[in-house]
C-alpha cells in the first residue's frame, strides 16, 4: 500500500478495499474477519433497525437523469434497502465552496425533497459547512439514514446453485457521467439509472424469503460487487455473458471508448441472490409486480470454492472477472 492517497483509492475496487482493511477498520478496532455491508443492522426492544452513510462528490453536479442531490438521497436509501429495510429518516449534510450558485444549490435540494416525498423519506437533520474558494470543488453532500428492516428478510448462508438476478440494465449511470462530464459528441437518448429501490421491500414480501443478500452494483460495478461477495463466500459465481441486460446505446458507447461496463457503475439496480429453485419466481415477481422487465437471472454460485468471479462468454469459452483494480471513471458517485 502507497504512502498517498490516490484517485483509485475512492474507485470501489482492490486499493478501495485495501484502505478500508489497512487504515479504517484496523484503526476503528473492527480488523476482525467479518463480512462489510451498505448498512448496520441491530436490534432495539421493539425492532431491528439498520443505518447507514454515504458522501456524494460527483462530477458534474447535474448529469442526464439526475444530479449529486437525487444521487445522495437515492444512493443512501438503497443501500437501507441492501439490509432489508424500509427507510424512514436522513441527515442531509453539505460542504459548499465559497462562491456557489444558490439557485443550483435550491435545485438541488428541491431534488431530494422530490425523490423522498415519493418515497415516503423526511430529512431530518442536517449540517452545513461553508469553505473558502478553492478548498472544495463546489459542493459535496454527506447523507446518513435509518430504516425498519422488514420481517420477510433473513440472509442466510450461500450455496452452490443459488442464482443471481440483477433487477434491470446496466452500467447506465457511469457511462451517463463519461458522456457529460466529458462532453462526448455522441447522439442518445440515455440517461443514468439513478433510482430508489424500496420497491423491493414493499412489493416483493412474499419472495424476500427465498433473497439471501441484496448488493447494489455501485463502484467498481457488477464485476466488482460479485467479487466482494464471493471473498466472504468462497464459492465461484459463473455469469452467462447472453443474460446480462445490457442496453444497445451501452454497448456501442463503451465499445468505442474501450470500457467494460460490467466494471461501470448502477444506481438504481440490485443484485440479487437468491435460493436454488426459486429465482425464476423472483424474476417474474420483479417482472410482474415491480415492472423491471428488463430484469434477468444472469448466473449462479457454483461448488468451486477458489473465489472467483467468470464469465461464459457467447463464444463458449470463460473469462475471469477479478475486482476493479485501476480507475474507470472516477467521482461517479
Amino acid at each position: 500500500m502507497t504512502n498517498k492517497i490516490e484517485l483509485h483509492h475512492g474507485d470501489g475496487g482492490v486499493k478501495t478495499s485495501e484502505l478500508i482493511q489497512k487504515v479504517f477498520l484496523k484503526c476503528y478496532g473492527n480488523d476482525r474477519e467479518v463480512p462489510l455491508s451498505d448498512s448496520f443492522v441491530f436490534t432495539t426492544k421493539s425492532s431491528k433497525l439498520a443505518f447507514t452513510t454515504d458522501s456524494f462528490v460527483v462530477q458534474p453536479l447535474f448529469f442526464r437523469g439526475g444530479d449529486i442531490g437525487k444521487l445522495a438521497v437515492c444512493g443512501t436509501l438503497n443501500d437501507l434497502v441492501t439490509a432489508g429495510a424500509k427507510p424512514l429518516y436522513l441527515s442531509a449534510s453539505f460542504i459548499i465552496e465559497e462562491g456557489f450558485d444558490i439557485d443550483i444549490l435550491c435545485r438541488i435540494a428541491q431534488s431530494m425533497g422530490g425523490i423522498c416525498k415519493e418515497n415516503g423519506v423526511r430529512i431530518v437533520t442536517g449540517d452545513t459547512k461553508v469553505v473558502e474558494k478553492g478548498s472544495a470543488d463546489g459542493l459535496f453532500i454527506n447523507t446518513a439514514g435509518i430504516g425498519v428492516v422488514s420481517g420477510h428478510y433473513s440472509p442466510c448462508e450461500i450455496e452452490a446453485g443459488d442464482e443471481i438476478i440483477i433487477t434491470g440494465t446496466i452500467a447506465e449511470h457511469g457511462t451517463a457521467i463519461l458522456l457529460d462530464r466529458y462532453d462526448l459528441s455522441v447522439e442518445t437518448n440515455m440517461i443514468s439509472d439513478c433510482y430508489a429501490l424500496n420497491y423491493l421491500i414493499t412489493d416483493l414480501k412474499a419472495e424476500l424469503p427465498y433473497i439471501k443478500l441484496m448488493k447494489d452494483p455501485t463502484r467498481g460495478g457488477v464485476a466488482t460487487a460479485l467479487n466482494e461477495i464471493v471473498a466472504h463466500v468462497g464459492n465461484n459465481v459463473e455469469l452467462i455473458e447472453n443474460r446480462i441486460p445490457i442496453t444497445t446505446q451501452v454497448k456501442a458507447i463503451n465499445n468505442i471508448l474501450g470500457i467494460d461496463p460490467l466494471y461501470l457503475a448502477c444506481e438504481g439496480r440490485m443484485i440479487l441472490v437468491v435460493k436454488k429453485g426459486f429465482g425464476n419466481r423472483t424474476l417474474q415477481a420483479l417482472k410482474q409486480i415491480c415492472g423491471n422487465h428488463d430484469a434477468q437471472m444472469i448466473g449462479h454460485f457454483t461448488k468451486d470454492c477458489q473465489k472467483l468471479v467468470y464469465l461464459q462468454t457467447d463464444i463458449g469459452g470463460k473469462r475471469v472477472l477479478p475486482s476493479l483494480e485501476g480507475q474507470t471513471v472516477p467521482r461517479i458517485c
